[in-house]
């Protein structure tokens, strides 16, 4: 072990989804950190896939919204979620999916600038990766987390560099664990996890295989085979999901986890997918095959001291709804932009705690509307006819018992259709996706109570400027483009937001850059002669606030306070309003009083 420990700000363990995401908003923000991977390289299968809206916001404060979406999969193609005994057999049913529905497209118009696509996890860590290595990012692959001790003033973390296989020290003043489902930063500080680990096994098969003629008349991400079998262990049917269209694919089949870990040979893997295909004679390549389990599992705090857990490695849960890789993108998010007004000394450590406060809520909600969208799949057996027997003869004779001119068939039919619809709340989730609120110490209340959801919120995002959501998204024209109002904010810097009449909000904003030393980007939103122009009069309708009001934006796109209207002592409320946010009342009354 060397005798001198590596220095640096900030040391990441983890190059996956969030580590990557974490690396590349340190590195636009100029905060110097330190990533380390134990792998000699990123991805190298599809993984998550799904990207939100929320995430790809992430990637479009980041410059890199465009590099994502020409390397993903386009909404369109992801339009049907198909049911059926296999690709070749008999179609169940189909579900429109991630808003290509015609009611549904409109929701996912208004609620975001940004695109959901499909993106998989070996494309979208080369793009965060390259960004952040641009941006100053030291990255060490080969290098394994061992142990970290703390103080006062910081961790000291060892580290083992896996081809020489010597050991040394980085020193660092925060440390952000984003290692994984197996995290060994989570195991050394003691967070508490809530949950179960392996509640069934699965199996991944990445294949080649030419699928149009089943597949192009339907594009699809996700095709759901639903065979005797199928829903033992897994994730509650048989998937043949979509990597590149239509010759790349992830084959998903479940195996008893009580029986112990299944291991395929390459003839086994072959007949499950042809199976799964419904053709025999197909020409298949499999590339790997692996095993993994279903997690229902969260930690119930995130950070111990100077020490920050992310990602998977404090939600745990399966990939029915697409959560994963997206609520990870969005803690580091959440977490980078304190990490960074807390080492420029503009924040107290406290703003730390509101992290774990603010993110730990929806990493439970995540895992536990994972889990439950694997409960919704049976009722679709049952409707079919898959559960009164194993056999495959007797099975296809309940199959077709549902379509026939009976009391029993209709009545299945229907079981049916609703059982399709009601797997919505797995493939149209965008309420669970958008209307994520927080409440912490860095959002400061404006006296008003948080607004109901008039539809349902698991379904339907409802935008709101109410502190602790997120900023609503309308068009605006700003320096003769067109711009979201999201693209008014980020880059690691707050945004007041205000219009005509809000002059005094402006000299507020002043007084806080004065007193704390901390830049406040101030945008009019109004009429010609506004920095903006709200050309629909989307703000005007979205804003929630008068003209002479203001809404105070967080860099995480976040709204952090909001007035109503003008204030005559604006300088003193937005002064205080600041002090409570990055911890420093007791300033805030100082430099009010002087």
């Amino acid at each position: 072990m060397t005798s001198k420990p590596v220095e640096t700000d900030v040391l990441i363990v983890g190059s996956g989804p969030a580590g990557a995401t974490a690396a590349a908003l340190l590195g636009m923000y100029g905060v110097k950190h330190i990533l380390v991977t134990k792998y000699g390289w990123l991805a190298d299968t599809p993984r998550a896939h799904i990207t939100n809206q929320r995430a790809m916001e992430v990637l479009r404060d980041l410059g890199l919204e465009e590099k994502a979406v020409a390397q993903a999969v386009p909404q369109h193609l992801m339009a049907n979620n198909v049911f059926c005994e296999s690709l070749a057999g008999e179609e169940f049913g189909r579900l429109y999916s991630w808003g290509n529905h015609p009611s549904r497209k409109a929701d996912y118009d208004l609620a975001s600038p940004a695109r959901i696509c499909d993106l998989p996890q070996n494309f979208l860590e080369p793009i965060l990766i390259e960004a952040a290595g641009q941006r100053g990012t030291s990255l060490c692959f080969n290098t394994e987390f061992v142990d970290l001790v703390q103080d006062a003033d910081g961790v000291t973390a060892t580290v083992k560099d896996r081809l020489s296989g010597e050991t040394y020290q980085i020193r660092a003043k925060y440390l952000i664990g984003a290692d994984g489902g197996r995290s060994r930063v989570a195991e050394v500080i003691g967070l508490p996890m809530e949950g179960q680990m392996g509640r069934a096994g699965s199996m991944n098969i990445i294949v080649q295989a030419d699928l149009s003629k089943y597949v192009a008349h339907r594009p699809s991400v996700l095709y759901w085979v639903l065979q005797p079998g199928a829903e033992i262990g897994g994730i509650g049917a048989g998937l043949i999901r979509m990597v590149r269209p239509w010759n790349e694919w992830l084959i998903i089949w479940g195996y008893d986890i009580e029986q112990g870990e299944r291991k395929l040979s390459n003839d086994e893997a072959i007949s499950i997918v042809r199976n799964l295909v419904g053709d025999e004679t197909l020409a298949v390549k499999v590339r790997s095959t692996s095993t993994w389990t279903v997690n229902e599992m969260y930690a119930g705090h995130y950070s111990s001291g100077r020490v920050f857990c992310v990602g998977d490695a404090v939600h745990r849960h399966p990939p029915t709804n697409g959560l994963g890789s997206n609520t990870s993108i969005q803690d580091a998010y959440n977490l980078c932009w304190k990490l960074k007004l807390v080492l420029e000394g503009h924040a107290a450590p406290s703003l730390l705690e509101t992290y774990s406060a603010e993110r730990q809520p929806v990493g439970k909600q995540i895992v536990t509307r994972a889990n439950k969208s694997i409960g919704d799949f049976p009722p679709i057996f049952e409707a079919v006819g898959l559960v009164a027997s194993t056999d495959p003869a007797e099975a296809r004779k309940a199959i077709a018992a549902r379509k026939a001119p009976t009391a029993e068939g209709k009545a299945r039919r229907k079981k049916l259709y609703e059982a399709i619809a009601n797997k919505s709340y797995e493939f149209n989730c965008h309420g669970v996706e958008l209307n994520q609120r927080y409440g912490s110490t860095a959002v400061v209340s404006d006296g008003t109570p948080m607004p109901a959801f008039t539809r349902d919120h698991e379904l339907y995002y409802q935008a709101t400027t109410w502190p602790g959501a997120h900023l609503p998204h309308v068009w605006v024209e700003h320096h003769g483009e067109r711009k979201s109002t999201l693209d008014l904010t980020g880059k690691g810097r707050f945004t007041l937001l205000t219009g005509i009449g809000g002059d005094g909000w402006k000299t507020a904003a002043a007084a806080v850059e004065k007193a704390y030393g901390l830049p406040v980007d101030v945008v009019t939103i109004g009429p010609q002669g506004c920095d903006a122009l709200d050309i629909y009069a989307d703000w005007y309708r979205q804003s929630e606030v008068d003209e002479d009001g203001c809404v105070l934006v967080r860099p995480d796109m976040y709204v952090a306070w909001r007035a109503k209207e003008s204030a005559t002592d604006a300088s003193d409320v937005l002064l205080d309003v600041f002090g409570r946010i990055l911890g420093r009342s007791a300033q805030a009354k100082s430099v009010a009083a002087a």
